[in-house]
């Protein structure tokens, strides 16, 4: 099942350039996070794609252009926190016109100014996004603003995320993690990914794929925003949005599978997984 989404990745010709490997938009980071945002540019440059900038609060800048060295940033407006700031949201648009793809949440903070910007952006982006973290505790409650969304959208909850977002306790969303899943996609109309033991991918139209990869060791802060970066990429090289979730959550968990082998899951980091991400696409034979 996993294969026939591989196999969609487009092959990298001899003559090709960084443009035609997707451009990808990171809108991420506030004081204590820029890791967060860090992790989820290295991650979308590591699966492939050929320009990833990062959007941050501007008095972070020099922070993510030591951190960053293959990755662009773009500094925007903040609040007196040093978070995004509503202001951003023209510059943010104006910039993801030229892009095939968004992430938007990692490491955000609850800002009640970026927690409106980003619900105006879920509403007014018009390229692919997904939704990770902050990006959708910022939709608490809301499910309208992803449904009145026109354009694709991937949203990664952790099962804390997906109870937030729906109003569920923890316990049911996990006793029937496939049935919640599918039940926010359909109502949604937008691909979900219930991150977790054995993370579930669900579509609108009723697919859904049961990952079997990863383990024990990768419960630990980043991870996430690795998997935000790869879907991201995917879809910003032209996967459509369920495949792009499927192949990053497969190679995401066997990335973690590679580490865990060579040094064992206590000691497992989401930087580790990053640096497998290479093994792991060659292990799929990509």
């Amino acid at each position: 099942m996993v294969r026939e989404h591989i196999e969609k990745i487009p092959v990298r010709r001899e003559d090709s350039h960084k443009g035609d490997y997707g451009r990808v938009f990171i809108v991420a980071g506030s004081p204590g996070m820029t890791g967060a945002a860090y992790l989820t540019a290295q991650a979308a440059l590591r699966a492939g794609s050929g320009l990833v900038t990062c959007g941050i609060p501007s008095s972070l800048n020099d922070i993510m252009e030591v951190k960053l060295t293959e990755a662009l940033t773009l500094q925007l407006e903040e609040t007196e926190e040093r978070c995004l700031s509503f202001k951003a949201k023209k510059r943010i648009l104006d910039f993801c016109s030229g892009c095939d793809a968004a992430a938007i949440g990692p490491g955000l903070g609850g800002d009640e100014s970026t927690r409106i910007l980003v619900r105006e952006l879920v509403s007014e982006i018009e390229i692919p996004v997904v939704l990770d973290a902050d990006g959708i505790n910022a939709l608490e409650g809301s499910l309208e603003t992803l449904k009145r969304r026109k354009q694709d959208a991937v949203i990664t909850p952790h099962p804390g995320e997906m109870s937030s977002l729906t109003g569920k306790d923890i316990s049911s969303v996990q006793a029937d993690r496939e049935n919640a899943a599918r039940t926010v996609a359909e109502a949604t109309g937008k691909i979900v990914c219930l991150k977790g033991h054995r993370t579930v991918v669900a579509g609108p139209d009723g697919r859904c794929y049961v990952n079997d990869t990863g383990n024990s060791g990768m419960a630990t802060g980043g991870m996430g925003d690795v998997l935000t970066g790869m879907i991201a990429s995917f879809i910003g090289q032209g996967l459509e949005p369920y495949s792009a979730a499927v192949v990053a959550v497969y190679l995401h968990g066997s990335a973690g599978d590679i580490v865990a082998e060579e040094k064992g899951p206590f000691s497992m980091i989401a930087t580790d997984v990053l640096e497998a991400i290479p093994e792991a696409f060659d292990k799929a034979g990509i």
